[in-house]
This record gives C-alpha cells, sequence and structure tokens, in this order.
C-alpha cells in the first residue's frame, strides 16, 4: 500500500471520528462502532486506531474507546470540510454520479489553495447541499481567504448598488450559449440595483440562481 493511500485511510477514520465528534463531543467513540460505520472489520479498526494514537490523532483507552485529540479533532475537522465543500461543487456540475460518493474521492485532492479557492469561489459557504454545517477554515487560512475574497463574488450574491466584470463562468455548454445569447461573457460589466443589469445596455438579466451561483465576479475593477 502506497503512502498515499494510507494517508487516505488515516484521513477517512479522523473524519470519520470528527462526524461522531459533531454529534456528542464528550463521548468517546467504541472500535467496533468505529468499525461499523466505516464498514471495516474491528480488527483493522482496532489496528488503525492504535497507529493514530501513536501519531496523537486519538485518545484511546482499550475497551472504552477512542476520542479525538486538539490535533485529531483539527485534522478531522477539516477533512469533513473538504467533504462538505467538495459536496457544494458537484452541486453546481451536470454530475448525475453518486455525490457523497464522489466527494468521498474529492476531498483527498483538495488542499489548502483549492480549499480557499473553492472558499471564494462559493462565497465562503457554511452549509452544504442537505443541510449540514461545513466547519469553518483551518485560523492559518482565514485571513487569506479575507484578503482574496475581498472584491470577488458570485453573480447571486451581489449587493444592492454593486458592479462587476465576469472573470469566470462554470456552467455546461447549453448554459454558456444561453448567457453568452443574453450578452454575458468573461468581461461583461454587470450592475445590480435591486434586479441585473449589463451595464453597457441597460439590459435587465433574469437568471436562474442555478446559473447565477456559477458565474464569478470581479468587483475590484
Amino acid at each position: 500500500m502506497s503512502a498515499g493511500h494510507f494517508q487516505e485511510f488515516e484521513d477517512e477514520y479522523l473524519e470519520a471520528m470528527y462526524g461522531f465528534y459533531e454529534k456528542n463531543p464528550e463521548e468517546r467513540v467504541r472500535t467496533g462502532i468505529l468499525a461499523e460505520s466505516l464498514k471495516i472489520s474491528p480488527a483493522s479498526a482496532t489496528e488503525m486506531v492504535q497507529r493514530l494514537a501513536a501519531k496523537g490523532f486519538l485518545d484511546y483507552v482499550p475497551y472504552k474507546g477512542s476520542s479525538l485529540t486538539a490535533m485529531g479533532l483539527e485534522h478531522g475537522r477539516m477533512m469533513k470540510r473538504r467533504h462538505r465543500l467538495a459536496r457544494v461543487l458537484l452541486e453546481h456540475l451536470p454530475f448525475e454520479g453518486d455525490h457523497d460518493d464522489t466527494a468521498c474521492r474529492l476531498e483527498h485532492a483538495i488542499n489548502d489553495d483549492l480549499d480557499v479557492a473553492l472558499s471564494i469561489y462559493f462565497g465562503n459557504p457554511d452549509i452544504d447541499p442537505i443541510g449540514r454545517d461545513i466547519p469553518k477554515i483551518r485560523t492559518e487560512l482565514s485571513e487569506r481567504l479575507k484578503s482574496k475574497s475581498s472584491g470577488v463574488r458570485n453573480l447571486s450574491n451581489m449587493q444592492m448598488g454593486e458592479s462587476g466584470k465576469v472573470s469566470f463562468i462554470s456552467l455546461s455548454s447549453d448554459d454558456i450559449n444561453l448567457i453568452s445569447r443574453l450578452g454575458i461573457e468573461v468581461g461583461t460589466e454587470i450592475i445590480f440595483d435591486g434586479e441585473y443589469k449589463i451595464k453597457s445596455s441597460n439590459k435587465i438579466l433574469k437568471i436562474d440562481e442555478s446559473i447565477s451561483n456559477n458565474i464569478l465576479l470581479d468587483l475590484r475593477h
């Protein structure tokens, strides 16, 4: 087994432990229950729990179960955040596969840079598509997110009186053709005064939220 794959297994365990923490922060998780949640054998779960405890991620007491240490809590929270950000991403794509299973794979590809980028693109969401809280970004990334997101916003999140230039579009080819017929492309300046309008022509835009969520504007022009 490669180091990368083993790291993914560790990530999955800590993310699962964080799921239990969300429900009851004070409760230890018995290894059998953890194994059942991950659909693995109790022996495999015990081996990994002991390994994670040795690394300082878990506080493990034989026959009583495990709880996250401060380091384990931070890592588990990060993985849960990335999983739910992946769910947000998939919700905005014309993707017909299993969203949760695919998010489980995508979360391991999300690094700090992509975490910040997705947060900016989707307006730093705090709820995933099925209503679960998205844990906040790690403290050391929060200032970076704040500085980079200043002046960048989805079309659907524009505030009254704002204007911005379209900087990025993430839509299917059919939807891109649709907004092109409306006069929207990269570089188009849009204003919001209660209605979306193309600034150069004052043309009012009637756009579904599913489309406006996927048009990114730069307000720093």
